[in-house]
């Protein structure tokens, strides 16, 4: 996480590993497979957030997960762990807004961000209803698929990102398809955020044995893309 700061994030997602990842690509099922083969919980994840933040209490912390591992914990159990961590948003990939009001209750109570997806397919009514009670951003889904899927439609990009903002103010990132300094530029230069996961996370799997080489490799690939977006116009 300190290396992805010093390398030029602005923001942390940080995954909590699940064993049904239905919104993912092979690259972070393995992942999950991986972390919870260690026995890597959703405690774990919190505890990570509280040893990053000793050291950097500026960087915002999104933790993004599935509904299970936080329904048995129990949403204001989990929303003070999470916010005591020092966390500062929660994207959970399954759990609708219409059946999410306790769950954003308990989020809002310790000034948590409940994030939420908009897709391709979303309909203006479905957009509107999000971007009202989503807090934080908006995270737009790029295209019809898991993460890491490989195409990516700019032009529709553009489209559906000036469709949201006719309903909300808050900042709209992109995920899913962003992969390299190149889609990273195209994205940059339309959306206030891009989100790179897959693959980062390739990376962990390709050099995880090798902490050195994993965190110089990591280094590298997110400073090929700070730059390229820094050398955006924006539309």
């Amino acid at each position: 996480m300190h290396t992805l700061v010093e390398a030029g994030a602005d923001i942390i997602e940080l995954g909590i590993p699940f064993s049904d990842p239905m919104a993912e690509g092979p690259v972070i099922q393995r992942a999950s497979e991986r972390a919870l083969k260690h026995n890597v919980s959703l405690l774990n994840v919190l505890d990570m957030v509280r040893t990053f933040r000793q050291d950097n209490t500026d960087t915002p912390v999104v933790l993004m997960g599935y509904l299970n591992p936080i329904e048995v914990m129990g949403y204001r159990v989990f929303a003070n762990a999470a916010s005591k961590a020092g966390a500062d948003g929660v994207i959970t990939v399954d759990l609708p807004p219409e059946e999410g009001m306790d769950y954003n209750d308990a989020l809002t109570a310790v000034r948590l961000d409940p994030v939420y997806l908009l897709a391709p397919t979303s309909t203006t009514g479905r957009i509107a209803s999000i971007c009202e009670q989503a807090r934080g951003f908006v995270y737009y889904v790029s295209l019809k698929g898991v993460t890491g899927a490989a195409s990516l439609d700019v032009a529709a990009v553009t489209e559906k990102l000036a469709l949201i903002r006719r309903h909300t103010n808050k900042p709209v990132g992109v995920g899913f398809g962003i992969k390299d300094a190149n889609t990273a530029a195209q994205m940059a230069a339309i959306a206030d955020a891009v989100v790179i996961g897959s693959a980062l996370v390739a990376l962990v799997e390709t050099y995880g044995e090798d902490e050195v080489v994993l965190h110089k490799e990591i280094k590298g690939f997110i400073s090929a893309i700070r730059a390229a977006m820094d050398a955006v116009v924006k539309t």
